[in-house]
């Protein structure tokens, strides 16, 4: 009997579907031929600008691009149609027929309509700086968790920006129940999307279920998180002080999961260092929004390492940068320790170095490839985790060995005995129980973080409000 004709499979809409947008091809082992567009606004400087369109090379380059050009306007008003206005259009339309210009890439985010308008007068591939972050993001995704938040990232940036042109979306067979009564193929490719959107977001939810459950198994450790405008060395810095090989690259974006490793501070203080990827001015919502399970680490650390290249001109605008995200992921309140990087580049300018260290008298400063201050870096650090520690003495049963446990885990103990001690609880005319049996009990003072405080007095929940007797029998006195 003959088998019935296999339906064609439907084509699910994802990231790699999507590389004639998001995506710099390469063409025959050649790099494409790219034109940076930059529009200037008022309190915009000539330098602003020129710092603006180096990152945007910079960018442009980590994606595999060749920069041939820059083209710059100033406007008091954006363009609706076009961003730029007409008369900028015609020249840019020009210089890319001249140039022979695979592609345009404009600093600012670009609406649908305005890439479309412009696609059509300029005669190639427009991209705006959130589809180019997106198509380094995409290059750089390795594991799983990173290529389904990229994934979801880009099919978002997509999803109002779909046109004729993208079929390919939703190959599709005809019949009962696929299509739409009257829907056209943009709109059976954007519901296409939505579909994938929504299985992408169960599959990060589980991830973040998956985090959890890891960082719960490290309540008991203190973390610290690197954070930092791409490109500073985390990664190198991270290394310098774990002894680990955590990638590290001159690249934009070298990082994009969270990497965790032990380090040890003191003789007796060992800490969980997490990197995870570096911030960027203008990083699109979409990215911020889909990796919020990474970006969780950051948030739900006891102290932060801000890493600054020092070396940069525009150091202190990418300081605000990462202040201003951390802002946005509720975490720029926790302790942080700011450490300039790459101060043996400066070595030839003492006295910017010198003037450094007056404006920032409380940052340190490093070279995490050469090791330079790394012995002086994890003694700031240990003053800054414990900074916000609180004190506290507690008297329990020494069967209680849980929470004598989870004290020398987590606390610095100052001091310890073992004594015999009584229930202090009130009894029910307010009395304090003194008929009660002693009890042999560990006294500890110590200080600890303090989420670590409130996990404290989870366990103490339930035991006796143990009292030192007055009188202690001489074989147990402190």
């Amino acid at each position: 009997m003959q088998q019935p004709a296999r339906r064609q499979q439907q084509s699910r809409p994802s990231a790699s579907n999507a590389d004639s947008l998001t995506r710099i091809s390469q063409k025959r082992g050649e790099r494409e031929r790219a034109i940076l567009v930059g529009v200037s606004r008022p309190g915009f400087s000539a330098y602003d600008m020129q710092e603006a369109l180096n990152e945007l090379e910079h960018l442009a380059t980590t994606a595999g691009a060749q920069v041939t050009d820059r083209l710059t306007q100033s406007l008091s008003e954006i363009d609706p149609a076009t961003f730029i206005g007409s008369g900028k259009v015609r020249e840019l339309a020009g210089l890319a027929k001249a140039r022979n210009a695979d592609l345009v890439i404009f600093d600012d985010e670009l609406t649908p309509g305005q890439v479309q308008n412009l696609e059509k007068e300029v005669g190639c591939k427009l991209l705006d700086r959130t589809g180019l972050i997106l198509d380094i993001f995409a290059s750089r995704a390795q594991t799983a968790a990173a290529k389904t938040q990229v994934e979801l990232a880009q099919l978002d940036y997509i999803r109002s920006r779909l046109t004729r042109r993208w079929t390919h979306l939703s190959r599709q067979e005809g019949g009962i129940g696929t299509k739409g009564p009257g829907e056209t193929q943009i709109e059976t490719d954007r519901r296409l999307i939505d579909t994938r959107m929504a299985k992408l977001r169960d599959q990060l939810d589980k991830i973040d279920q998956q985090r959890q459950t890891q960082r719960k198994g490290r309540d008991n450790r203190t973390r610290i998180s690197v954070v930092g405008y791409t490109n500073a060395g985390k990664s190198t810095l991270m290394n310098a002080l774990s002894g680990a090989d955590v990638q590290a690259e001159d690249q934009l974006f070298a990082t994009l999961d969270s990497t965790t490793r032990q380090v040890q501070l003191d003789t007796n203080k060992t800490v969980l260092l997490s990197d995870t990827v570096g911030f960027i001015r203008k990083l699109p919502h979409a990215l911020v929004e889909s990796f919020k399970s990474t970006l969780d680490e950051t948030r739900e650390s006891d102290a932060l390492l801000h890493v600054v290249d020092v070396t940069h001109r525009q150091f202190e605008e990418h300081m605000r940068v990462v202040d201003e995200t951390l802002g946005e992921m509720e975490a720029r309140d926790k302790p942080t320790l700011v450490a300039f990087n790459k101060i043996d580049a400066l070595e030839s300018d003492r006295r910017f170095l010198g003037s450094l260290q007056k404006r920032y008298p409380d940052a340190v400063f490093v070279s995490a490839l050469r090791g330079i201050g790394i012995e002086e870096l994890e003694d700031r650090l240990l003053e800054t985790v414990e900074q916000h520690f609180v004190e506290r003495e507690i008297c329990v049963p020494v069967t209680a060995q849980p929470v004598i446990s989870f004290v020398h885990d987590v606390a610095n103990v100052l001091e310890q005995d073992y004594l015999y001690a009584r229930n202090g609880h009130a009894g029910r005319n307010g009395s304090t129980n003194d008929d009660a049996d002693p009890q042999a009990a560990a006294r500890m003072r110590f200080r600890l973080a303090p989420h670590h405080d409130t996990h404290l007095d989870g366990l103490l929940d339930g035991l006796p409000d143990l009292r030192p007797l007055p009188e202690q029998p001489p074989e147990v006195e402190a």
